[in-house]
């Protein structure tokens, strides 16, 4: 129920109708996403036909190993009137193609985050749902007949137990199953914990122990991106039950203790909506409906319980829960820098402030050597150091915290972490990260690392490696010295050190990195042969956008112009300026190809919302400035339904790339869509 005197509100939906057929090149393309609030999830296609090594009914992460794909697919057959259909698809290595549920589908929607698949199967119209249990690993799928004649459906599991960015299995698995009672455990692999399975039906018959191996199945994604792309999974059996008008099936798999398999499967799918429409109480008005609640959705399925044993009895012992963010799915763990760069927009914006502390807190507890960690790797517990921008961006992140909930005791707990990482990185610390002490500026690089977010690296290339003296982390490092002058004030220390180093940097700054020939700024002084790097970039925008801007003000609009007609997209900024004999126009390819163009040309959706800031500066036009959303709003309704892409191509048409929901993406978009309301 929704609290009291609370009016719950719509869910929103994004919708597709196929009167007479889909079309099964467009529903191919079109992928969901599901998630549990653990860093499991569910994905696929429209089509029902796997396209990626990440697709699968059931991913959920197991301890140690990380995110695990137990159920591949799930084979549906429906009898009716005589005749047999198929309402899922799959390709072949062969070239073949098993569509024919394209021609079914009649519809298919988001309701909340809940998708949706209408059928007309013969004269019977069947709709399939498909949720995870927030909080645990349970999957629930519930069909339900609508209307027309009864039929019958075959559900034929197959699991594929590896992690979900291994090698795909090229032989047949060979899977134990063990009946008990009414649950049917099937395990694949000694290194996964067995996946429960139950069905809820009076009509279900018994489990079938009937081996069947897959044609080999095509990952046409994989495939694109130079990755093996075949696989041949075993299926140990199969469900069968009639369903006639107006009665549902539901089917219940988990790696939990059987015991949650005797809940009413219904009842926690209306458990699922319920929670998503609680979301949106949380939220401003303006946020309740259109875009903006949308995105709130979306906000939600990066947010998650990093489910490590250390944090979880750091936290307890502190009285707090452990919570981070998923950089992005379908491989993305979580990485400090998204985190501290989406936080706002997931958290702040979105009514979820103990959250929000969460995260910080998590965080916090990891600072070593004056750094935040850039990234977990999937299942370990410990962070990798590689970044000198993530800990800048902290700051950041505590002040938008603290604007948004004048959090006194957080500031305070903060405190002394916040003094020792500026020591850090006065005195210098891993990485060669640490000020020099002739201009005040902040320099980083050592050989083999990429550290900041221009972070690609392929078989020992570093794509970008701008070691030196960035312009980005020198306007975060100023926007950090200035924010502790402002906390030193408010618990009465000695702001003094502080606002002594702000200002050597903010003259240094103005002195070094203005470019006069290209009326910007240069991305990169003092790099390693000595120059400085003229290319343009979009990193300049946040000398700007940040709340302490580190650019002299007469040269804002300067910036912001050869930005805007150099780097400025329908959906987001490129990273490198057509011209530049490194620009590339596409991201596709092997990886070596994709990460010679991730940062030389390629688009980033998450920077619009500081280029927004910084333009909202100049010109406090907020419909000119909404007006720059509208790429990102189309989009919402391509590639990941109802969610933002990490990447786009340079060119027209913009082709969306990369991770299909990026949290900095979702992030930035939802923050500057309520920030550019006009009231």
């Amino acid at each position: 129920m929704s609290p009291a005197g609370t009016e719950s509100p719509a869910l929103p939906r994004i919708a597709f109708e196929w009167p007479s057929g889909a079309d099964s090149s467009d529903i191919i393309t079109r992928e969901w996403l599901v998630t549990n609030g653990r860093g499991g999830y569910a994905s696929g296609t429209v089509a029902r036909s796997n396209t990626r090594r990440y697709h699968g009914l059931f991913i959920p992460g197991v301890e140690k190993r990380g995110r695990t794909v137990l159920l591949a697919r799930l084979s549906e057959h429906a009898v009716a009137g005589g005749r047999t259909y198929r309402l899922d698809a799959e390709e072949h290595a062969d070239g073949t193609q098993v569509a024919e549920c394209a021609t079914l589908l009649r519809g298919f929607h988001l309701h909340g985050l809940v998708p949706h698949w209408l059928y007309q199967v013969g004269e019977t119209r069947l709709q399939r749902k498909l949720a995870l249990v927030h909080g645990e690993n349970t999957l629930i799928m519930v069909w339900e007949h609508l209307s027309g004649p009864e039929l019958t459906l075959r559900l034929r599991p197959f699991p594929a137990s590896r992690m979900h960015d291994d090698k795909l299995h090229q032989a047949p698995l060979e899977p134990i199953v063990q009946l008990r009672g009414s649950l049917v455990e099937i395990r694949a692999d000694d290194h996964a914990p067995p996946m429960r399975m139950r069905l809820y039906s009076r009509h279900a018959t018994p489990f079938v122990g009937l081996t069947e191996e897959s044609a080999p199945q095509f990952y046409r994604v994989e495939k694109s991106r130079g990755y093996d792309s075949v696989e041949t999974l075993t299926s140990p059996g199969y469900f069968e039950c009639t369903l006639k008008p107006g009665e549902h099936l539901a089917m219940g798999i988990t790696t939990e203790d059987a015991v949650v398999l005797e809940r009413d499967p219904l009842e926690s799918l209306e458990l699922e909506y319920e929670r998503e429409r609680r979301l949106l109480t949380r939220v401003p008005e303006e946020a309740r409906t259109g875009v903006p609640a949308r995105l709130v959705l979306a906000a939600d399925q990066f947010i998650i319980d990093p489910m490590r044993p250390a944090d979880d009895a750091w936290a307890r012992a502190a009285g707090q829960d452990a919570r981070s963010v998923i950089a992005g799915y379908h491989w993305f763990t979580d990485w400090g820098r998204d985190t501290m760069i989406s936080l706002e927009g997931l958290t702040l914006c979105t009514g979820r402030h103990r959250t929000a502390s969460a995260i910080l807190r998590t965080f916090q507890h990891y600072v070593r050597d004056g750094l935040l960690p850039n990234l977990f790797p999937e299942g370990g517990n410990e962070g990798l150091y590689h970044t000198a921008d993530a800990t800048m961006w902290f700051f950041h992140a505590v002040d938008r915290y603290l604007e948004h909930t004048k959090d006194e005791e957080l500031l305070r707990d903060f405190y002394p972490t916040l003094v020792k990482i500026i020591e850090h990185h006065q005195k210098g610390t891993r990485h060669n990260i640490g000020v020099d002490p002739s201009d005040g500026l902040l320099k980083q690089g050592q050989e083999g690392y990429q550290l900041t977010w221009m972070d690609a690296k392929v078989d020992g290339w570093v794509v970008t490696p701008r070691r030196g003296k960035v312009v980005e982390i020198n306007a975060l490092w100023f926007n950090a010295l200035r924010l502790m002058v402002d906390w030193s004030e408010r618990l009465g220390k000695d702001a003094r050190p502080y606002a002594a180093a702000a200002e050597q940097t903010y003259v240094s700054f103005n002195r070094r990195f203005w470019n006069p020939e290209q009326a910007c700024l240069f991305d990169l002084v003092d790099g390693e042969d000595g120059k400085n790097d003229p290319a343009v970039r979009p990193n300049q925008v946040f000398a700007i956008s940040l709340r302490h801007p580190v650019l002299r003000r007469d040269k804002w609009e300067l910036v912001l112009e050869k930005v805007r007609k150099e780097l400025l997209t329908p959906v987001g900024l490129r990273s490198l300026a057509p011209g530049h004999a490194d620009y590339k126009p596409t991201y596709d390819g092997d990886l070596r190809a994709r990460d010679a163009a991730y940062h030389q040309g390629t688009v980033w959706g998450w920077l619009i919302g500081h280029y927004v800031d910084a333009t909202l500066k100049v010109n406090a036009d907020k419909g000119a400035a909404r007006a720059l959303l509208k790429g990102l709003e189309a989009h919402l309704e391509h590639a990941g339904l109802g969610q933002i892409s990490e990447i786009f191509d340079a060119t027209e048409p913009y082709r969306p790339r990369g991770c299909i929901a990026q949290a900095w993406s979702v992030a930035e978009a939802l923050r500057v869509f309520l920030k550019t309301r006009v009231h």
